[in-house]
């Protein structure tokens, strides 16, 4: 998979927090990922299919980040994850694709979007809707961790 399509879904997670939540996210050393196990407790994962590609992406938060993330975007804690948190993740979700699919028109690459699914829980697990390599990224926080998840054929 080519940096030109990993990148903007990065560039636009940290785009997103920091404009959204006023946070700043450490990325670190991207990997291939070998299992559908998710390495935080609240995915979001958006399916993506245009012409040239299809794909998948997802977004997972640790518990305490989450929860950080609400505070700061609608300034309310919960004491764990609810539906308000799983909402915020799908929104999150969709905010970063968005903003990755302008940049990716940019470069010629349409693709249109689906409605993003939430799942929580420790050790739920995620299936991208692909056949080549899935690279995850994750990216610190004083909170705790952030992972992207992303996978294109073609």
């Amino acid at each position: 998979m080519r940096a030109e399509f990993v990148n903007p879904f990065l560039a636009s997670l940290l785009n997103v927090l920091k404009t959204m939540a006023s946070m700043e996210l450490a990325p670190q050393k991207p990997r291939l990922k070998k299992d559908e196990v998710a390495r935080g407790d609240v995915s979001g994962l958006i399916g993506m299919v245009g012409p040239k590609t299809k794909g998948s992406m997802s977004i997972t938060f640790d518990e305490g980040l989450a929860l950080e993330i609400m505070q700061r975007m609608l300034g309310e804690r919960p004491h764990s994850i609810n539906e308000e948190v799983t909402d915020m993740v799908g929104e999150i979700t969709n905010m970063v694709t968005g903003g990755a699919k302008r940049i990716l028109a940019e470069k010629g690459y349409e693709f249109d979007m689906a409605t993003p699914a939430v799942v929580s829980g420790r050790g739920h697990t995620i299936t991208h809707k692909c056949d080549s390599a899935i690279i995850i990224m994750p990216f610190d926080s004083e909170y705790g961790k952030a992972f992207i998840e992303i996978c294109f054929d073609g």
